[in-house]
């Protein structure tokens, strides 16, 4: 009998996680139980794929860039990833604004929904506010300060300091590069090999992935918000999740019009991985199962990956800065308030910069938003609206950034002549 193919696998598992969750709900213990017998399963899972993200990217980004055995491809091969995140991100932005003056889904909210919501999420609105008010701060510098780590074993400790790890590991691959080929030939041999264990420890916790993605979204039924918060921001979250649809309908054009492949066979290729962003919230968590789709079944080379995802991973966040931009304009009309073509368009500029500032973590485009909304002369209290829907919005746009790096690395690939046929056909 044939194998059901991993995608599939995924699928059963949330929405067998989904049914036993409505089952549960209807017990008084059901939702403990949920919370101390199953959660834990789903937070083991996440906490496996992070335990490997940061091994991923040092193993991969050295052996990617000192791969390149030359400078100049560096620079190509860099700019033009850096350069089409860019306008992905851009065109993301300005497709969530379109979506929210179209339908605008804070006309829709009353005065007393309103209220009622502010109270209850009032406290996490004030911590997101709190830490946006630390990034405010900061010189217009520390950004790019803050990108050199000065103990690289401390930036590695902590996976929401990816940019840094990133740097060193391209620094590093560029060391290599440079040193004559004998002295380097050990240390790649190391990297190498490093590389070949990760890759296969992520076919181990691979295995798992039903049983995690059960448990995760188990727990998120039964810790939903009540029916009548849901009903009164429906119309924001179906703006945003014509957004994020869109979105992935330029991903597959843009796919099919530089690399001549089927949205079928893209979508297909990145299948998994998207299902695993979806119950993770976490572009990182999921890097490890992106690199091996787009590697084995999109047919993008391992010197391409290894360079381009990593770097998506962290500063390509579109489905984060198109929900930004729907977000800050419906807590704007939420609000009363009109925002000029000015202001929205400072919202797409802060909204991009912004996203590529985000951690690709759960839950960090709403610290992010909080610095969009200042922009826009926004109350930041208004925050506190969009909570009662952000997790499950989470999980849409974060398998939005995850299939926009995939994309972005087959155009990449094709540019440089290292996208062929995949390893592993579906």
């Amino acid at each position: 009998m044939k194998k059901l193919a991993l995608h599939w696998q995924i699928l059963l598992g949330m929405a067998l996680g989904v049914v036993f969750a409505l089952i549960m709900s209807q017990f008084d213990f059901g939702k403990q139980f949920v919370s101390d017998w199953i959660k834990p399963f789903g937070n083991i899972f996440i906490n496996a794929l992070k335990l490997i993200a940061v091994p991923l990217i040092l193993a991969s980004l050295i052996k990617g860039v000192s791969d390149l055995k030359d400078i100049s491809k560096l620079s190509q091969m860099g700019g033009r990833t850096i350069g089409i995140y860019l306008i992905t991100t851009v065109i993301a932005v300005s497709i969530g604004l379109a979506v929210v003056n179209i339908v605008q889904p804070g006309k829709t909210i009353s005065e007393q929904t309103r209220n009622e919501l502010m109270e209850n999420y009032k406290g996490d609105a004030d911590s997101r506010i709190s830490q946006a008010e630390k990034q405010r701060e900061a010189g217009p510098l520390q950004a790019l300060e803050d990108l050199v780590p000065s103990n690289i074993f401390k930036a590695a400790s902590d996976n929401g300091n990816m940019l840094q790890v990133i740097f060193f590991a391209i620094f590093f691959g560029i060391g290599l590069i440079l040193i004559p080929e004998a002295q380097s030939q050990p240390v790649k041999a190391f990297f190498d090999g490093f590389n070949e264990v990760i890759l296969k420890l992520i076919d181990l916790i691979m295995l798992a992935a039903p049983y995690g993605v059960f448990a995760l979204l188990a727990a998120l039924v039964v810790e939903a918000p009540s029916a009548d918060l849901f009903k009164a921001l429906g119309m924001y979250a179906i703006s945003v999740l014509i957004g994020l649809a869109l979105m992935m309908a330029v991903y597959a054009t843009i796919v099919y019009i530089f690399t001549k492949k089927t949205p079928k066979f893209f979508f297909n290729g990145i299948a998994p991985a998207q299902l695993l962003g979806f119950s993770t919230s976490s572009s990182a968590a999921t890097l490890p199962v992106t690199m091996e789709r787009v590697e084995d079944h999109l047919g993008v080379e391992e010197e391409v990956t290894s360079f381009v995802l990593p770097i998506g991973a962290t500063i390509n966040m579109d489905g984060t800065s198109l929900y930004q931009a729907v977000a800050a304009v419906f807590i704007a009309q939420a609000f009363g308030m009109d925002l000029s073509f000015a202001a929205q368009l400072g919202i797409i500029a802060t909204a991009t910069l912004a996203s590529i500032g985000s951690a690709a973590v759960p839950g960090a485009g709403m610290v992010m938003l909080v610095i969009v909304l200042a922009q826009a002369g926004i109350p930041e209290a208004g925050l506190a609206l969009i909570f009662a829907v952000d997790r499950p919005l989470d999980m849409c746009r974060t398998t939005v950034n995850i299939t926009g790096d995939a994309a972005v690395s087959m155009v990449v690939a094709k540019s440089v002549g290292k996208l062929g046929d995949p390893k592993v056909e579906e």
